[in-house]
């Protein structure tokens, strides 16, 4: 689940009482020399948390008052606070946080994937991707694309509103056996063509051809959020028919329980910049948490009745954070609290699929501004979400131009073992 725009951790999940403290005061030199920032110019002012935090009994994390229906599932919940980026605009921090790159042309960590565990639902497509939050995400398509491992992997993009696919419905006077006889001989044409020529798109295409064809039963089926029943609605919070993040929560239950190997789910608006009181860490911020709290809660809560959640890996976060001071466009104070992009150290939340739950990884200095010890890169993250699937980083490769190419790039990365149940 990605918040497109970057939560601000500071008010979510990383508390800094010392902060609160400093809140208004002007920013020390040493956090401002030096530093590329996207919009800060001039000497900003300290920004502490808009929003109270408290400790979750049991398990003792601290927590802000903008979730309480997650807080009930921080036991099965690893906080890493102290996430790195070395990408501070939302296009190529997204990029790196999905495909290990900031660069166009690299596979999506969802393609890595399949490519590497196959799809246990041969009617379904192996990657779904479902958007909410009215646009798309800044780093557009390829954010779910397969860069140069073979397009069969790429993520299947479904509408959140209406037909989930179009043209998945027979156009009248079609009926579902002249379909499959057409699909059948444009996949005879389609042989030929890579016999003759060895194209690997051209298998691409035969593949895409019969699961169009598979899917027209299965998938209206499994997109139909309308079967649940109302106890179900009432958890997520779902609207049948309409665009929702809710909506998408229960359709990613769905699709776990049909075998679809990848499900992502981007949510976008949270890029909290204080340009207005709705783009505030105050107002602005509440908003989106409103939208969010229930459904993610309720999926949780789902996949664990259910008996999934142990098979189920799910991961929350953005692209980066936010600083500790506000933000001072052209060197002038916001009339509204926002904050500017911050990649030293920001919040991502994992659960379930061997997860040890209810604990922490990493600490931040007192203001939240860079990680006390070692940060945790997002090859480091990737890395460790391979191994709990079951697969080593080092020997899940693809060669392309000459080299064995791997989403964790060329430099070391480790296994964050401390997280692992």
């Amino acid at each position: 689940m990605h918040m497109a725009g970057a939560p601000s951790q500071l008010e979510l999940f990383d508390y800094k009482p010392e902060l609160q403290k400093l809140d208004g005061q002007v920013c020390p030199s040493e956090f401002l020399e030096g530093k590329r920032f996207a919009f800060i110019t001039g000497v900003p002012k300290l920004l502490g948390p808009a929003w109270p935090f408290h400790r979750e009994k049991q398990t003792g994390l601290w927590i802000s008052s903008l979730l309480p229906k997650f807080e009930k599932h921080l036991d099965k919940v690893c906080m890493i606070h102290t996430m790195q980026t070395d990408q501070f605009n939302h296009a190529p921090a997204q990029l790196l946080v999905h495909t290990g790159s900031q660069n166009l042309g690299a596979a999506s960590f969802g393609s890595w994937v399949t490519y590497g565990l196959g799809t246990v639902n041969e009617n379904l497509p192996g990657f779904i991707v479902l958007l909410s939050g009215g646009t798309n995400p800044d780093g557009g398509k390829s954010l779910w694309g397969s860069g140069f491992l073979p397009s069969v992997y790429q993520g299947v993009q479904c509408r959140s509103e209406g037909d989930p696919v179009l043209f998945l419905k027979n156009p009248p006077g079609v009926t579902r056996e002249l379909r499959g006889e057409m699909v059948d001989r444009i996949r005879k044409i389609n042989q030929r063509a890579y016999e003759d020529l060895g194209d690997p798109e051209t298998l691409t295409r035969i593949a895409q051809y019969e699961m169009a064809y598979r899917m027209q039963a299965s998938a209206t089926d499994a997109f139909d959020i309308s079967q649940e029943p109302p106890d179900i609605h009432a958890l997520y919070g779902t609207q049948p028919g309409r665009e929702s993040f809710a909506n998408n929560c229960l359709l990613a239950r769905r699709m776990v329980e049909r075998g679809v190997r990848f499900i992502q789910l981007f949510d976008w608006g949270w890029d909290t910049h204080g340009t207005g009181d709705d783009n505030s860490v105050g107002k602005g911020l509440k908003r989106k948490c409103d939208q969010i709290d229930q459904p993610v809660s309720a999926l949780l809560t789902d996949l664990h009745q259910r008996g999934l959640l142990e098979d189920t890996l799910v991961v929350w976060g953005g692209e980066f954070g936010r600083t500790p001071m506000q933000e001072n466009r052209a060197g002038m104070e916001m009339a509204f609290k926002g904050r500017d992009h911050h990649p030293s150290a920001f919040t991502i939340w994992v659960a379930g699929g061997g997860i040890r739950g209810g604990c922490s990884y990493g600490e931040t200095d007192p203001i939240g501004y860079n990680p006390v010890g070692e940060g945790v890169p997002v090859r480091d993250l990737h890395a460790t979400l391979l191994h709990l699937m079951g697969m080593d980083h080092k020997r899940l490769i693809y060669p392309f131009q000459g080299l064995d190419q791997k989403i964790t790039g060329v430099k070391p990365v480790r296994v964050l073992d401390k997280i692992l149940a």
